[in-house]
C-alpha cells in the first residue's frame, strides 16, 4: 500500500468507475514539480540544479500555474529561491523528479479529478532512502480532493505517454524490467496498465538497454503530439549505438496501429547529439520537454542541434509559443524537464 490510509483512496475491486488518462496536450489546471534538496546525491551542483528548476518553474508559469513540492525542511529556501508566483507545497519527500514519484492524473466521468497511485522504487532501487517519494502520489492527490486509485505495479509516469483517445505507448526495458516487477508476465503488466488508465491497447517499443538511470523510458524517445502523431528523436549519425537503439525503437512504432487502428505519423526531432556527455546518465534528450497551456517548456544546451530541435517542435505545435530553459544541471543526474514536472488536467 501506497503512502498512509486514506479515505479517498481505493483499491480493486472495491469500487468501479469510468474515468480516463487524458493526454498531456490536453488543457491543464496546473504544473506540478518537486524541489532538490539532496546534498548527499547531488552535491556541488545541488545550487544549480535548483537554480535550473526554478527557471523551469517559472518558464511554465508563464503559461499555467505551478505548485512546488518541497520537504519541510527545506520550503523556505524554495521559497526564497523561487520568489513570487511560484506556490510552494509542503510535503516530504526524498527525491526530485516528480513525473515518476507524483500521481499519474485522470479524469472522472463525472467531472471529479482521481489519480494513480503506482508503486515507486526509485527505478529499481538505485538511490535510497525512497520511502516518502512511495507516499507522495496519494499525500498529493489527497492535498487535491482527488481519488486515488491504488495498484500493485512498480511503474513511473516517464515510463508512459498516451493520446486521450485510448492508446498508451510504453517500453519494455523499464516496466517489464526484473528490478520493477519480478514475476509478473507481461500480459499481467498490460493489464494493470489498461485497469489502471482506462485505456484500451499498450504499443510496446523495445525501450533502451543503454539508459543505466530509468532503463529506458519512454519519454526519452517519444510523446504524442496529438491522437495519430508521434514525435520521435534520432541521432543523425549512423554508427552511433544510441541512434541505433532509437531506430530499432521506431522501426517497432512503425509496425503497430494506434487504439483506433491508425498507423503513426511521426514527426522527427534530433537528440541531442552534439553536446558533451559528463556522467553515466546524461539526458541528451530534446524531446523530454514539458507541453503547458499554449505553450512548450523545452531544454536547451547551446548547441546547433537545439535549434533543428526547436524547429521540428515548432512544426509539431504551431499554436504553442516555445520557451527554452539551459538545464545543464540537472540532465547528468539522468532526466531533463518532462522528468521534473507532472501536468494536472484541467
Amino acid at each position: 500500500m501506497n503512502g498512509e490510509f486514506s479515505m479517498n483512496a481505493i483499491e480493486w475491486p472495491a469500487q468501479q468507475l469510468k474515468f480516463r488518462r487524458p493526454a498531456e496536450f490536453e488543457p491543464h489546471a496546473k504544473t506540478w514539480m518537486a524541489w532538490p534538496h539532496r546534498q548527499d546525491m547531488y552535491g556541488a551542483t545541488l545550487p544549480a540544479m535548483q537554480q535550473a528548476y526554478a527557471a523551469v518553474a517559472h518558464a511554465i508559469a508563464q503559461f499555467e500555474p505551478v505548485s512546488m513540492v518541497a520537504h519541510p525542511d527545506h520550503a523556505g529556501g524554495a521559497r526564497a529561491m523561487l520568489g513570487s508566483g511560484i506556490d510552494v507545497v509542503e510535503i516530504p519527500i526524498d527525491d526530485c523528479w516528480i513525473r515518476d514519484s507524483g500521481p499519474t492524473f485522470l479524469k472522472l466521468a463525472d467531472g471529479g479529478l482521481a489519480g494513480v497511485s503506482w508503486r515507486f522504487n526509485a527505478w529499481g532501487r538505485k538511490h535510497e532512502p525512497y520511502d516518502q517519494d512511495n507516499a507522495l502520489a496519494e499525500r498529493l492527490l489527497n492535498r487535491e480532493n482527488a481519488l486515488a486509485l491504488r495498484s500493485f505495479l512498480h511503474c513511473e509516469g516517464g515510463s508512459l505517454t498516451t493520446d486521450g483517445e485510448g492508446t498508451l505507448i510504453a517500453t519494455e526495458t523499464s516496466l517489464l524490467h526484473s528490478n520493477r516487477n519480478p514475476g509478473l508476465s507481461k500480459a499481467w503488466v498490460e493489464k494493470e496498465l489498461l485497469r489502471m488508465l482506462g485505456l484500451e491497447k499498450v504499443v510496446w517499443l523495445p525501450g533502451d538497454p543503454l539508459d543505466l538511470e530509468t532503463d529506458g523510458h519512454v519519454d526519452g524517445m517519444c510523446c504524442f503530439v496529438c491522437p495519430g502523431t508521434v514525435m520521435f528523436e534520432y541521432n543523425p549519425d549512423p554508427s552511433d549505438l544510441h541512434g541505433r537503439v532509437l531506430a530499432d525503437n521506431l522501426a517497432a512504432l512503425r509496425s503497430q496501429t494506434d487504439a483506433r487502428g491508425r498507423s503513426f505519423e511521426v514527426i522527427l526531432i534530433p537528440e541531442a547529439y552534439d553536446v558533451e556527455a559528463t556522467s553515466e546518465v546524461f539526458a541528451r534528450s530534446y524531446i523530454n520537454f514539458a507541453l503547458a497551456n499554449g505553450g512548450v517548456v523545452m531544454p536547451t544546451f547551446g548547441q546547433p542541434s537545439g535549434e533543428e530541435a526547436k524547429a521540428a517542435v515548432a512544426r509539431a505545435f504551431p499554436d504553442r509559443r516555445i520557451v527554452t530553459v539551459d538545464v545543464g544541471a540537472v540532465v547528468p543526474a539522468g532526466g531533463a524537464i518532462h522528468c521534473i514536472t507532472q501536468e494536472q488536467p484541467r
